[in-house]
Order: C-alpha cells, then structure tokens, then sequence
C-alpha cells in the first residue's frame, strides 16, 4: 500500500508557477486569436465601408457630371437660339429696308416717266379683264391719273377684243377716286361692285413681298439647310 507524501511549499510554489504559466499561456493564445479575428472583420468591414463610400462618390460624381453636362448643353443651346434669332431678326430688318425702299421707289414712277406709267396702267386693267372676263367692268384711280386711266383704257379694251374676240365696256368711277396717297394703279370692279382686283402699286409689291420673299431669303442669304420639303 503506498503512501501519500504531502508536498512541500516549494512543491506547491513551483506547481502554482506552472499553473499561472498555462493559464496566461492559454490566455495570450486567446486574446491572440481575438484580436486577429478582430483584426480581420475590421478590415472587412473596412473594405466593405470603402466600396460603399466609393460607389457614392461615384454616383454622386455622375450625376454631377450629368447636371454639369445638361446645363452646358442647356447653356449651348440659349446661346444657340440667341444668335439665330439675332441673326434672323438682323435679315428682317434687311428685307424689311429692301422692301421699305421698293415702297419709295414705286412712289415716284407715276412722276418719272408718264408713257411707261400709262403703259403699266394698262397692264394692270387688262389682268382685271381677263380674270373676270365681263361685258362691264369698273375702274377706280387716283384723281390726278384720270387721264393716263382713261388713255389706257382705251388701250385695255382694244387689247382685250383682239385676244378676246368680244366687247367690253370698262367705266372709270370719278365720283370716288382712290386716295391720293397712294403711290400709283388701280382697282377693276365686277359683278357690279361685287368683285374687287387691288392692282395698286402698295398691294402689287404686298402681293410680291409675300410671294418672293422665299426667294429673295434665298437669294441674299443661301439655301435654309434646315428646309426639308420644298413645294
């Protein structure tokens, strides 16, 4: 039977030492792993943070660069409308001056030259006769053209009946005569009154300011690249 031999403080001192050993050894091992695990879901963490804040700054750097891009496109295109209208109110004011000086112009040719003006009359009343092509017809004019009107008249009539092959009556109305101010022509009246053809000088160049004026644009200024359809 053996026996138990009780040990000696320095027994237990030296038992207690390697006690306190393993157990801070188990405790460093611990904290070891504790602080690399800790250390690993820090940086994941942290890596997740980074992508994170990196796809913001990049969606907020998108959008910047959109706003940046559509103002600047905005801005290109006032600036682009501003000039074209510039630039088109500029060729108004041109055609505007040209037909302003057309105006002047028509204004002194009854004046300059009395045989061309009776011609033009004439001119003037024969369209009349043609379109409307009655047995009758009224003639309004300016008082001091009553008698290049009345010559070119005569004219008219004789003209009309060697195309024509027919009479017609043309009547001058002095009862009420155009207004003075006006620069030059006539109107023909058919179907009693019923019909009116403006061939005054001021509605013939109205006429043709709205008629030439695609051309006149073309003429001064180019082609429209914009134009698409043509009649």
């Amino acid at each position: 039977m053996s026996q138990t031999h009780a040990l000696s403080d320095d027994q237990v001192a030296g038992e207690l030492r390697k006690m306190t050993a393993f157990i801070r050894q188990e405790a460093l091992e611990k904290a070891r792993e504790i602080q690399l695990k800790a250390d690993e879901e820090f940086a994941i963490e942290k890596s997740k943070l980074v992508r994170q804040e990196t796809a913001a700054i990049d969606t907020l750097y998108e959008k910047k660069f959109k706003q940046a891009a559509m103002s600047q496109q905005i801005t290109r295109s006032t600036l682009a409308n501003k000039t074209r209208l510039r630039v088109l109110s500029a060729r108004q004011e041109l055609l505007d001056e040209l037909f302003q000086q057309a105006r002047e112009k028509i204004s002194g040719v009854a004046a300059q030259d009395a045989a061309k003006y009776q011609t033009v009359l004439k001119g003037l009343i024969l369209e009349g006769l043609y379109s409307l092509n009655e047995e009758t017809v009224g003639v309004e004019a300016r008082k001091k053209d009553f008698d290049a009107v009345k010559k070119a008249i005569e004219e008219a009539e004789k003209e009309f009946k060697e195309v024509v092959g027919k009479e017609v009556k043309v009547e001058l109305d002095e009862e009420e005569p155009l207004p003075e101010g006006l620069a030059g022509g006539v109107v023909i009246l058919g179907c009693q009154g019923k019909i009116e053809i403006n061939n005054t000088f001021e509605e013939r160049l109205r006429l043709l300011e709205i008629e030439a004026l695609p051309a006149v644009r073309e003429t001064l200024f180019g082609k429209n690249v914009n134009r698409r359809f043509y009649d």
